[in-house]
């Protein structure tokens, strides 16, 4: 009871002391989180005389890991959304349920994607724009990455439980865990013991490993008011049905993207060469620096509108929005502004060469100005998604990567021989068609989900 009530607390303390509080630790662990993805780029491209390619051979394997990482999106997000509604509702019951049945999950998706993964990947690799130059770097460091596969499962799918009971502080600690590991074991292995992109997945997973047992023992421990539990883990198709409706927006966001990388680097391996595919690499690294604080601050404010939305507390559901929206639209010009003003800056944390600095300087300008309007786009569909709007929240998934960037990222580069800036060209152009979409559809939907009288 006394667990329950510490989620009771969501539903009566000054929403912006709350959202601040939930949404800080959050956006701080998706800040080291990215430490994950980008510090084994910098090492990777920094090494002596092969940097560039095994720079370009790590930037291949992209779409693989992402979609490892959706496929855990699409539970534990599903579930962490439902789970804090029902929390909300005061069924603690159906919460625990929820959360078990991921877990068993989980599992199964952690061995049907390595059993499909491994024998494939380098007939998959290369047809994510490997070449025979790049493949070698491409295939040694995502078969160490496959073989954590469980780990990056259970720490991505489980941790945003803890976050979801109003714990972000400990989810932030997770990812903190194994970010500094994995700080710690990439020079070391890729350097002291010279092995090169290998050793920056075995850092990767062995880290990953230590984050999974670190939630596990959270969430079997005193504080967590939901529990491990074996009698629990049996598939419920009833409690799973509605947890994966949910869950199809954020996994089509993350699957989405692996299409579109995709695209891009065969693109560019056809309009350009491996030098393009390396440009790639940073200009996806420099989108996630901009975009993971912006989802990790939705992701914060997921709990505060999921609960009062459950509890009727309308009036609190629409604070935490407009609070959301106005700090994340700041936030995101203030950081491309900052990028267009300064391309090669960012740049040098990925690569010393100076011919590839120089070449993509214009290009990481264009690629990256939408995001400037992204913070929209993200307010208006992670609300969405803590209301529970599963079929719309993956409309608008969708509609930004697989409606709008895949169809342009093909016919710009054909039109009057646009090429490589084709390409470039469709990033800046969905996001903002995009951001404009969903704030039309929200506007519609909010008026019907948040009456002006409360229910309660």
């Amino acid at each position: 009871m006394q667990k329950m009530q510490s989620s009771a607390r969501l539903g009566t303390e000054p929403v912006g002391k709350l959202l601040w509080e939930m949404a800080i630790p959050t956006v701080l662990a998706q800040m080291v989180n990215l430490l994950y993805n980008i510090v084994d780029r910098i090492y990777v491209g920094h090494i002596p005389e092969t940097g560039a390619l095994a720079l370009a051979g790590l930037g291949v394997t992209f779409p693989i890991t992402m979609l490892v990482s959706a496929f855990a999106s699409l539970v534990g997000g599903g579930g962490a959304a439902r789970a804090s509604i029902a929390m909300g509702k005061g069924d603690g019951e159906l919460a625990q349920k929820i959360l078990n049945n991921c877990v068993t999950l989980l599992l199964i998706l952690s061995a049907a994607l390595m059993a499909v993964f491994l024998p494939l990947r380098d007939t998959i690799l290369m047809a994510f724009g490997a070449s025979e130059n790049t493949l070698p770097y491409a295939s040694g460091y995502i078969f160490i990455y496959l073989l954590g596969t469980v780990f990056v499962q259970l720490t991505l799918g489980l941790n945003v439980f803890i976050t979801n009971q109003g714990f972000s502080k400990m989810s932030m600690v997770t990812v903190c865990i194994g970010a500094a590991l994995n700080i710690c074991l990439d020079p070391i292995l890729i350097y002291g013991f010279h092995m090169g992109v290998q050793g920056a997945a075995l850092a990767t997973i062995l880290s990953q490993g230590v984050s999974a047992v670190w939630v596990v023992c959270f969430l079997n421990g005193k504080k967590s008011g939901l529990h491990v539990r074996l009698r629990d883990m049996g598939l419920n198709w009833q409690v799973l049905s509605p947890v994966l409706g949910l869950g199809l927006s954020p996994f089509v966001m993350q699957s989405t993207e692996c299409l579109v990388q995709l695209a891009f680097n065969n693109g560019m391996q056809k309009y350009g060469d491996d030098r393009y595919v390396a440009l790639m690499s940073i200009c996806f690294s420099l989108t996630q620096i901009v975009w993971l604080p912006v989802s990790g601050f939705g992701q914060g404010a997921q709990p505060l509108v999921g609960y009062n939305y459950g509890a009727g507390r309308y009036d609190r559901v629409r604070q935490t929005f407009w609070k959301m929206l106005k700090t994340l639209l700041i936030f995101t010009l203030s950081a491309i502004a900052v990028v267009e003003l300064f391309p090669g800056l960012f740049m040098r944390m990925f690569t010393s060469d100076p011919e590839l600095i120089q070449m993509g300087k214009p290009c990481v300008r264009l690629f990256l100005a939408g995001l400037s309007v992204i913070g929209l786009q993200a307010s208006c569909q992670q609300t969405l998604m803590a209301l529970g709007q599963a079929k719309i929240s993956m409309f608008l998934a969708m509609n930004r990567k697989l409606i709008l960037l895949l169809p342009l990222a093909l016919i710009l580069p054909r039109v009057g021989g646009l090429g490589v800036w084709g390409l470039l060209l469709a990033e800046p152009v969905s996001d903002f068609l995009a951001s404009c979409t969903t704030c039309v559809i929200f506007l519609w939907r909010s008026k019907k989900l948040l009456p002006k009288q409360q229910s309660v």
